[in-house]
């Protein structure tokens, strides 16, 4: 079920109607992101927030207003400039699929 909303959310992101490719979503991924987020959405930089299990939506807007200037992240505002609309609900819909579970502190 999560899968289907996190497809749902990123398809309706682009505005487009279609569904997010997460094969797709992954290869990019790998290409774009894993240097600082890690090849799970994990990050590998300290100071890099975590992408695994966010909301699609939420990493699409985010893609998006990096990529118009509305948001400011000197290294964000290059990558997110090579991205299509596809690639970002692509890549959105590939990191809300990935499970992450989360334990209090005993």
């Amino acid at each position: 079920m999560k899968r289907f909303l996190a497809l749902l959310l990123a398809a309706g992101a682009s505005g487009m109607g279609h569904a997010a490719d997460l094969e797709a979503g992954r290869v990019r991924a790998q290409q774009a992101c894993a240097v600082c987020h890690g090849p799970l959405g994990i990050a590998a930089a300290p100071d890099a927030p975590n992408l695994a299990g966010q909301p699609a939506f939420y990493v699409a807007s985010q893609l998006r207003a990096y990529r118009n200037g509305s948001r400011k992240h000197e290294v964000m505002a290059v990558i997110s400039k090579t991205l299509s609309d596809d690639e970002i609900n692509n890549l959105a819909a590939w990191f809300a699929s990935i499970r992450i579970e989360a334990h209090a502190p005993r």
